[in-house]
């Protein structure tokens, strides 16, 4: 899954859900995409990190996360 692929499932997420804060969003996220990109989010938050292993569900949600807030750009 590409970045603006993820982008897009998490902003029609956060359409469906709007009173949730960004982390519970990127959490159903996660849910949404299931097992397979679960582990690519998770692995490549890990890679990020420098980690060889970590709990695979947070991992994935810190990756959204991250994809999603170095994409929204600096804070005004």
């Amino acid at each position: 899954m590409t970045d603006e692929e993820l982008i897009v499932e998490f902003a029609l997420t956060r359409l469906d859900n709007p009173g949730l804060d960004l982390e519970e969003i990127a959490a159903l996220v996660v849910r949404r995409v299931g097992p397979d990109h679960m582990l690519e989010f998770a692995s490549q938050n890990l890679g990020t990190r420098g980690e060889l292993r970590g709990a695979v569900f947070p991992s994935a949600v810190e990756h959204v996360l991250r994809v999603v807030l170095t994409l929204r750009g600096p804070a005004d």
